[in-house]
């Protein structure tokens, strides 16, 4: 009597518990991440805001009291006091486009703005005279330019703080010198005297005239680079948010002898002067270890910049094959959408623009390989990276990075199996703009290339990969656990790794089956047990 209780006792124990005992886990591990996550503060350790409390009054000084009538006469001025930093600039790659850089197959090479092809406006060879509307120095209109001359040095387009320092859009780097219209703005000749009398620091402004408006236009390449960054607050980015943290471009790209961290073209091959968010936050910034522990692999970014091109939009695909449609009077078509964003342009092909746009993410461990000119393409039928950005999970230095990836097509040589670096800005009849000619255009820049050109064209598409690292949401938009742990997340592209929610074992899934299966026939039996001694249990 008494061991029949006690087998029924036991009995049921064991079927709650194999019921019960799973949902007790699964709550338990649920409770313990939300409450691991519930706190997303980060601590700024590091950080403290450089400030000049002694800036020096350059009205002051007689050098710069005279009426400046060419811009070289302002370097000049400059260099007669600062007489070793124009050594520096000339050092650096804001002057240079390109530095030393050695490729996966060994070759050391020279790469950066100069030499490299993108998916936007293909390539600076033979279109130098406009592509260099925002380099750092004056004249530098084709391979004659004197890299080697300290006056052809622009000191005031980065130390100008009247704001109405302005280059000519087609001048190779030279300053305004006239009246013109440019996107709905009038812009005046620049006043060389007064620019060069109240000139300081670098600020955003200074910044963002080339940066913001890389590719042609506000946002056109990066994405995360745009004129919302001169008036940004917290919920444009948190760093420069104007009422907050009030953060400039220097304050994070510091500068030792005109040499400038956070080197991106992009990106460059050799992991030098990277800069990260753990130089001000640490590799634990948060209160939680949970989250903190993500940093190993994940960064900073990834889960703090949720969206970018949160204001002005930015450009996702350039098509130049679809380029040369003309109107019914043979005139070129320009087209734009409700926004005005133009979608489509003769000389120039299709375009497509988004806004608030979620990133992709890869892996990244600080260097990349790029296409070259002159590079053989195996395969002209598959998507062409024009850069690729290295890393894997097993690779300690990597980590999980958004990006903004610009997608296109652009014109390449068949026979030669190699992308043309076509003639497209000049006013002559093999310039693409005015000739409307690919072959004119290919043979022109292929010949200043030095390379060769069999006659013949098409359209290969590719991808070109832009990290993002600013417009940083405030704490409280980061991106949730959920949105990358589950089966089609916002990671589900990235391999390498098991991820809990996105990933499946066939060993866990099994497990956890049994599991089931185990507490159902537990529950059955202990049922039929019940009902086969019913007449038994009467009797007791």
């Amino acid at each position: 009597m008494q061991n029949r209780k006690y087998r029924k006792i036991v009995s049921f124990i064991l079927s709650l518990t194999a019921i019960v005992l799973p949902w007790l886990i699964i709550l338990s591990i649920d409770k313990e991440i939300v409450e691991n996550n519930a706190s997303g503060e980060i601590e700024i350790i590091n950080f403290q805001k450089d400030s000049l409390t002694n800036r020096v009054d350059h009205s002051q000084f007689e050098i710069l009291q005279q009426e400046f009538t060419e811009a070289s006469q302002v370097t000049e001025a400059c260099i007669s006091c600062h007489n070793e930093r124009h050594h520096e600039v000339m050092s650096s790659s804001h002057w240079n486009w390109d530095r030393e850089t050695v490729r996966a197959n060994g070759d050391t090479v020279m790469f950066g703005k100069k030499d490299a092809i993108n998916n936007f406006c293909i390539s600076i060879t033979s279109n130098t005279w406009k592509c260099t509307s925002c380099h750092a120095g004056y004249g530098w209109k084709d391979n004659t330019f004197d890299f080697g001359e300290a006056k052809n040095v622009d000191c005031i387009v980065c130390h100008d703080n009247t704001g109405s320092y302005k280059k000519d859009p087609l001048g190779s780097g030279m300053p305004l010198d006239k009246k013109i219209k440019s996107n709905g703005k009038v812009h005046f000749p620049v006043k060389l005297g007064y620019v060069a009398q109240n000139v300081g620091t670098p600020t955003v402004d200074n910044c963002g005239k080339c940066h913001f408006y890389g590719g042609g236009g506000d946002n056109v390449k990066h994405g995360d680079l745009s004129s919302d960054l001169y008036h940004a607050d917290k919920n444009m980015d948190v760093h420069m948010d104007q009422a907050g943290n009030n953060m400039s471009c220097v304050d994070c790209h510091e500068t030792n002898q005109h040499n400038m961290e956070g080197k991106v073209y992009s990106v460059s091959s050799a992991n030098k002067d990277r800069m990260s968010c753990q130089k001000c936050h640490t590799d634990a910034p948060h209160v939680n270890n949970t989250l903190n522990k993500h940093t190993e692999k994940v960064a900073c970014q990834t889960c703090h910049i949720p969206e970018y091109a949160k204001g002005v939009p930015t450009k996702m695909n350039w098509d130049w094959s679809t380029t040369g449609r003309l109107d019914e009077n043979g005139e070129a078509i320009l087209e734009k959408d409700s926004t005005g964003m133009v979608v489509y342009k003769s000389a120039k092909g299709s375009f497509e623009w988004a806004t608030h746009v979620k990133p992709e993410y890869v892996w990244f461990n600080g260097k990349a390989e790029h296409y070259m000119a002159g590079d053989l393409i195996e395969d002209t039928t598959a998507v062409l990276q024009i850069n690729t950005l290295l890393g894997e999970y097993n690779d300690a230095d990597s980590k999980i990075i958004p990006v903004k990836v610009h997608r296109g097509k652009q014109i390449i040589d068949p026979v030669n199996k190699m992308l043309i670096t076509p003639h497209v800005y000049g006013h002559d009849s093999t310039a693409y703009g005015e000739g409307f000619n690919w072959v004119w255009a290919s043979a022109a820049g292929m010949k200043e290339s030095n390379l060769p050109f069999s006659g013949e064209y098409s359209f290969i598409s590719t991808e070109m990969y832009w990290p993002i690292n600013h417009m940083v949401s405030p704490s409280g938009e980061s991106l949730t656990c959920i949105e990358c742990h589950s089966r089609d997340g916002l990671l589900a592209n990235v391999d390498g790794f098991y991820m809990p929610g996105r990933d499946f074992s066939a060993t866990v899934d099994i497990l956890g089956i049994l599991m089931v299966l185990l507490s159902l026939s537990g529950v059955a039996i202990h049922g039929l047990i019940r009902y086969i001694k019913k007449d038994c249990i009467a009797c007791d």
